[in-house]
């Protein structure tokens, strides 16, 4: 794909510049560990030296790209335009239609033994449920999600759904398309009414891994990598992009903000508002959640 022939034929009210324009194959952020080619915004300095080898266009403002260009060894092309975030999302929400960037379109595929519910409601394209699935009453699964082997969707969960991703303009709010999927893994349970949204990218996937269980009204946000055996209780809130390490807890009513990463083994204890990454092991609570022993003691000493 070239921004030039994009940019020509969507409707784009922001004026931009482009210099040593370049193929790429997908949008993605800066930091995206992707084998693809992309295109990526920059709309501040600190991220620059996150930019990848596989990176061949940059959305930018000029005093950025002189920036990158002076300090970074990036040879790509640029865009130069006065916000490149908006425009990135608005090229992203243009190519939705675009079967050259979204993914191919297949035939729903369900595996033996399922247990479906009749008022359950699954999309007629882009699922593939695996066997001896449990999916009950009400539940929702939405194009691009993976279910896989003995697991349980229970009533009322939401797989799949746009997430809560939105611009600002300065005179409204633009959404942005969500393009990726959800993978479930194996013997995974989904308890009721909670909410699982697809990631943002079409490359990308919010996972459950395998053996784990996510209880009543849990929200995961967009691109989340939940690991293996990890246990999340009822009302609990994790942002988009953060990676839970495997056996790890988090516990009733915790908020995990975006894009963290939760260490192997932790806890994230109960109401904990965790706005930092959580070491291997590490236990955390209060809000904002620090490390348990720390807390009581804390505690104890107000007391």
């Amino acid at each position: 794909m070239k921004l030039n022939k994009i940019l020509k034929t969507m409707e784009n009210s922001l004026e931009y510049l482009l210099k040593n324009e370049q193929d790429f194959e997908t949008l993605a952020l800066s930091a995206s560990n992707i084998p693809e080619s992309c295109c990526i915004f920059l709309d501040d300095v600190k991220y620059a030296k996150d930019i990848r080898e596989n990176v061949t266009m940059v959305l930018t403002t000029e005093e950025i790209e002189t920036y990158v260009k002076e300090q970074t060894e990036y040879k790509g092309g640029f865009c130069v335009v006065k916000q490149p975030r908006l425009l990135f999302f608005e090229i992203h929400n243009y190519l939705e239609n675009s079967v050259d960037y979204v993914r191919p379109v297949f035939e729903t595929k369900m595996g033996k033994a399922c247990q479906i519910s009749p008022l359950a409601s699954i999309s007629e394209s882009n699922v593939v449920i695996g066997d001896n699935v449990i999916i009950e009453e009400f539940a929702v699964i939405r194009a691009n999600t993976v279910i896989g082997n003995n697991s349980i969707v229970r009533a009322g969960a939401k797989i799949g759904g746009q997430g809560f991703e939105f611009k600002r303009t300065q005179d409204s709010i633009v959404s942005v398309a969500h393009l990726g999927g959800v993978i479930i893994g194996h013997h995974v349970e989904i308890q009721y009414n909670t909410c699982i949204d697809r990631a943002v990218y079409p490359w990308d996937n919010t996972v459950i891994g395998n053996y784990s269980k996510i209880d009543n009204l849990v929200h995961i946000g967009h691109a989340v990598k939940v690991e293996e055996n990890v246990m999340i209780v009822a009302q609990s809130g994790i942002g988009g992009r953060t990676i839970i390490k495997p056996e790890t807890w988090i516990g009733f009513g915790a908020t995990v903000s975006n894009g963290l990463i939760i260490g192997r083994n932790a806890r994230v204890n109960i109401g904990s508002v965790a706005t930092r990454s959580v070491q291997d092991e590490q236990s955390v609570t209060g809000n904002f959640a620090i490390e348990h022993s720390k807390f009581i003691e804390n505690l104890k000493n107000n007391r």
